[in-house]
């Protein structure tokens, strides 16, 4: 990595004359001793240049070390903790096509280890957290508060299911995502189904019937690298409702029999959200080294 320190010329030394160091005795001491033969005169001065030179190269080593350790930390706090920040304002100037890609692929995403494709057929405008969860879910991401809500929806290449993925920016530090993933974990919140995300049907597409009724299953991803949750929730293209909504982690596992399970709505909400959240992820790596580089 370059810093200031890295490019910065180094300075020429100017050895001092050995008066500066050794200034002239005042009038009233007594006459100076015999002056020494001129080859030991000779060798005394260049010692003394010599411990004056290292001198003053050790002191600009010093402060060039302390220069560079203080521009390579950017002056404000680890790698870790800059990245994290970053990740907070990271929707302002990411392109919703990063985000959100027109087009996602996955190997091996669905039963069975099949190959999985979706586009995107809308994307909701930057908004608040109202109304986007379920109440009890919304009440247990509350502590980590809602700075913006970004959302798309997908489709998969049958036009048989639809997904909406969602990045929730939220507001608290390392410490709340930590407590919050915690506690989805310990008390399995992401698999509760009186905690669901909320779909987003754009109209004029083959989701616009994609409503609360008809979700089917859904997963939840509490990161603590950066302060979001990424989320998707599944459900079938053609409205149709009464199918008992089961988490992707339940609707994944081997030989499950459920119809979210057996229609593969489980790996499209898990495969998904895991897409968005490893693009999230990647383009916060190369945003955060590309400004460390600078």
């Amino acid at each position: 990595m370059s810093t200031e320190a890295d490019r910065a010329p180094a300075l020429p030394v100017r050895p001092l004359p050995a008066s500066a160091f050794f200034p002239p005795p005042p009038p009233s001491l007594p006459p100076l001793p015999p002056m020494p033969p001129r080859d030991a005169g000779r060798r005394s001065g260049a010692r003394t240049l010599s411990a004056a030179v290292c001198l003053v190269l050790g002191l600009g080593l010093i402060g060039g070390a302390v220069a560079g350790s203080w521009l390579a930390d950017g002056g404000a706090g680890t790698a870790a903790e800059r990245a994290f920040a970053r990740g907070g304002t990271l929707w302002r100037t990411t392109p919703v096509d990063d985000l959100f890609p027109p087009v996602l692929r996955a190997d091996a995403a669905g039963p069975g280890g099949a190959e999985r494709a979706w586009t995107r057929i809308g994307v909701a405008p930057d908004s608040g957290c109202e109304e986007a969860f379920d109440p009890l879910l919304e009440k247990a991401l509350a502590p980590a508060g809602c700075t913006r809500l970004l959302r798309a929806t997908y489709t998969d290449t049958t036009s048989t299911a639809v997904t909406t993925v969602g990045l929730l920016v939220t507001a608290t530090g390392s410490q709340g995502m930590r407590d919050l993933r915690r506690r989805f974990a310990d008390e399995r919140l992401d698999e509760r189904t009186d905690l669901m995300p909320r779909p987003y049907a754009p109209r004029g597409t083959v989701a616009e019937r994609f409503g609360d009724a008809q979700r089917a299953s859904w997963a939840v991803s509490v990161l603590t690298d950066a302060p979001a949750v990424v989320y998707a929730v599944t459900g079938f293209a053609d409205g149709r409702t009464g199918t008992p909504p089961q988490a992707a982690p339940l609707a994944t596992r081997p030989g499950a029999t459920t119809a979210p399970a057996q229609a593969g709505l489980g790996h499209e909400a898990a495969a998904l959200a895991g897409r968005v959240e490893n693009g999230f992820r990647q383009t916060l790596r190369q945003t955060t080294g590309q400004e460390g580089s600078r």
